[in-house]
């Protein structure tokens, strides 16, 4: 027995031994090769985050790596065994380690105009027919050519977009575009790259499905590219975008599918999948497995192999069990009925099963090593997603069982924020990669991780706005602020009617002037008429006026103009007025104190509404009093100058312009840019009894042709939206005590049910 025990010690210590022996060996010599690289050639040196994940992969044995030890130390890192495997074929050896410092010019950026410039369609070809180009890569040239982003002076441009398409690299796809080298080297301003982005979707083809294979030298351009690895993504230059359908939306896109009144912790089933396996190849090794997590019961994963030409030729002894089951399930009912969802690599890492489990709320559950998940780099998919391990496949069911009821609420919640925020149409994916590279850019400022992981997201908090979070109304809740005290009236001058005492405009700024929280009054003068003198307006005491108005030789301001940050405001309440509006002070006040409480939302008095018209296959616009409003009209409203920022610096020039040529409608933008910004509804509070507003007397904006227009524009901004952000509601706050049957001196607003006060 002794001497068995001296065996086994014996053992122990050589197999210690041997491992110290190897173990340092192949240290030594990686230390050597480091040394060596910093010291003779230290631009050949690839970055900290390859090296991490090439040398875990990197030969153990001295003996399979010996042929290295030939190669003269200054020749290491360019010899191509070392370069094929450990850099990757796809980008020559000056690209493979670009960064934004050393492959991007700053210099055509600015931090105030990030302008994309797109080259424009290639001419016809000897058979007349223009270059093929795919729907999808149409969308994102829409896209850009619609937005602001857009600049049709390549001088100005800080980023290049190819008019080539480059979505789908499949050799074997009929939508691979060919001859895209000698296309690229036409492009006057390629310069190897240099400051373009390239979109692609797909690369590689049957059998390898190389993830590197373009099929063309990409240079030092930036890659919006879909399932990118850890190990050929170049951090801080490089984008990970999502992969989406033939189908996907140009805007807008479809909401989430989790309603916030029906989140229940657990659904039907626990875990789900539906798709395809293959019976070889690549990514056969996951999707042939799942079959052992099957149960039919809490655990749906079904697959099947019937798909492609030869499928019958290929399958195995299983396929045709597979497909019965697979027949038994419907894909949508299981996305809606499943708490996580399972997104398994197919071919290549990324999956459509990723956007599909997000839309549904269904909680993405990543079989797929080394993907780099879309926009990584700012988005916490911590948050959203659950990570398991291809190779530990038996160990997921034990790891969605294990997690909490809390925490599957908030990841389901979650998937919904991202969804709705940066996947739901092409455009988010593009406008979101844009912005990822513009944080890059050196003087523009950084947006941190609660603003890109929380509703409304980076696309909405535009930072050269403010850089601290109070200054925005929808992050003033999180950092347990309230915002900034007083208000700026702002009222918009357009018929110019005589100013008397007896004129309503006069009466309104006289009611502003004895409002507590006034801070100033600003008047747009928007009509032919001057405006009148200073003296003619009512004494405003410590309340400074300005008028604001068109020279002798200059344009008056235009309607959008009312929604313009001008200079004067500097408080974050802006109360915005008609000339016309009949308000007294107590209303005014009242009108504040609510929209203290709802910073992020218009707070105000006439309300509208919207409905959809099945007889004419539109939107339709009704002021006629109803259960619910959608609308609360600008002329006796407040809201947060923030908003005069978007309006004026972010929406789109087809919305800006559909305001300017029909002189009408700015009101009902501004509504539907903050119910998009907060997908909440404005808030309607009570009026005096006897209140009356333009579009119910009679006044010239009650014409039935302005009517009709606003039914057109609602219709026109909803398209170009993308869909219809307006929300319901029948909240109406009233004053305190309001319809108390106590005495009228007890009230605080004692004037609102006054008539004719």
């Amino acid at each position: 027995m002794q001497a068995k025990k001296r065996y086994i010690l014996v053992i122990i210590c050589c197999a210690f031994l041997a491992y110290c022996y190897f173990g340092g060996y192949r240290l030594k010599w990686l230390q050597k090769l480091f040394a060596i690289s910093v010291r003779k050639n230290p631009s050949k040196l690839p970055p900290y985050q390859q090296l991490y994940y090439q040398f875990s992969d990197f030969p153990e044995s001295p003996v399979r790596s010996s042929h290295l030890s030939s190669i003269p130390d200054d020749d290491l890192f360019a010899h191509p065994a070392f370069e094929s495997k450990y850099i990757g074929d796809s980008l020559p050896s000056h690209s493979r380690s670009c960064r934004m410092e050393t492959c991007f010019d700053f210099t055509k950026c600015s931090d105030q105009n990030f302008l994309v410039y797109v080259y424009p369609p290639e001419p016809l070809n000897s058979l007349g027919a223009p270059p093929p180009i795919s729907p999808n890569y149409q969308k994102i040239i829409s896209a850009i050519q619609e937005s602001r982003y857009y600049t049709v002076d390549p001088e100005k441009a800080c980023l290049f977009v190819l008019g080539i398409d480059t979505l789908d690299r499949d050799s074997l796809s009929e939508d691979y575009v060919r001859n895209v080298p000698s296309r690229l080297q036409r492009l006057p301003y390629w310069n190897n790259g240099r400051n373009h982005i390239i979109f692609n979707l797909y690369s590689g083809t049957w059998p390898d499905y190389n993830e590197n294979g373009l099929g063309f030298d990409s240079g030092q351009a930036i890659l919006a590219k879909a399932s990118m690895s850890v190990q050929s993504l170049r951090p801080n230059f490089d984008v990970s975008i999502p992969l989406f359908h033939k189908q996907f939306p140009l805007r807008g896109g479809n909401t989430g599918f989790v309603a916030s009144n029906n989140f229940p912790a657990n659904k039907k089933y626990l875990l789900a999948f539906k798709g395809k396996r293959y019976v070889h190849g690549i990514g056969s090794e996951t999707r042939n497995s799942l079959f052992h997590l099957h149960n039919a019961r809490d655990l749906v994963l079904v697959t099947t192999c019937r798909h492609g030409k030869s499928w019958r030729d290929l399958q195995d002894a299983r396929c045709d069990e597979d497909n019965r089951e697979y027949d038994r399930y419907d894909y949508e009912t299981l996305l809606q009925n499943s708490t996580f969802c399972l997104v398994p690599r197919g071919r290549r890492l990324g999956s459509f099963r990723f956007l599909e489990a997000l839309q549904a709320g269904c909680i993405p559950v990543l079989l797929s090593n080394s993907w780099v998940l879309p926009f990584q780099s700012k988005i916490d998919w911590q948050q959203a997603a659950i990570w398991a391990d291809e190779r530990l496949l038996l160990q997921v069911p034990d790891i969605v069982r294990s997690i909490s009821t809390s925490r599957i609420l908030a990841l389901r919640q979650q998937t919904q924020v991202l969804w709705e925020r940066y996947f739901s149409s092409i455009e988010k994916i593009v406008f979101t990669t844009f912005e990822i590279i513009r944080e890059r850019l050196p003087d523009y400022p950084h947006r941190n991780g609660l603003i890109w992981n929380q509703s409304p997201g980076a696309l909405l908090t535009v930072p050269t706005f403010s850089d601290t979070a109070h200054r925005f109304p929808f992050l003033l809740e999180g950092v347990g602020l309230r915002p900034g005290t007083n208000y700026t009236a702002v009222i918009f001058v357009q018929i110019g009617a005589q100013l008397t005492p007896s004129s309503a405009l006069y009466k309104l700024v006289k009611s502003i002037t004895k409002s507590q929280f006034v801070d100033k009054i600003l008047i747009l003068w928007a009509c032919d008429r001057p405006a009148p003198t200073r003296k003619r307006w009512p004494s405003t005491g410590h309340i400074s006026l300005h008028v604001i108005s068109g020279g002798p030789n200059e344009e008056r301001p235009s309607i959008s103009q009312r929604f313009f940050p001008h200079e004067h405001i500097e408080t974050d309440a802006v109360l915005s007025l008609d000339e016309d509006a009949i308000l007294n002070t107590d209303e005014l006040d009242f009108a504040y104190q609510v929209w203290q409480d709802f910073p992020d939302r218009i707070v105000g008095y006439p309300a509208r509404a919207h409905f959809w018209d099945d007889s004419k296959n539109a939107w339709g616009y009704t002021s006629k009093w109803t259960n619910y409003y959608s609308i609360v009209l600008t002329g006796a409203a407040f809201y947060h100058r923030y908003y005069n920022y978007l309006y004026t610096n972010w929406l789109s020039y087809l919305l800006l312009k559909t305001v300017q040529q029909s002189s009408n409608c700015e009101d009902i933008l501004m509504n539907l840019l903050v119910s998009h910004v907060t997908r909440k509804p404005p808030i309607k509070v009570t009026q005096r009894k006897g209140y009356k507003d333009r579009e119910s007397g009679r006044s010239p904006w009650n014409d039935p042709d302005h009517f009709i227009q606003r039914q057109s524009c609602l219709n026109t901004f909803a398209a170009v939206f993308g869909y219809m952000p307006l929300l319901r509601s029948n909240l109406r706050l009233d004053p305190v005590l309001y319809r108390d049957s106590v005495s009228n001196l007890r009230k605080k607003y004692r004037q609102i049910e006054l008539v004719g006060s």
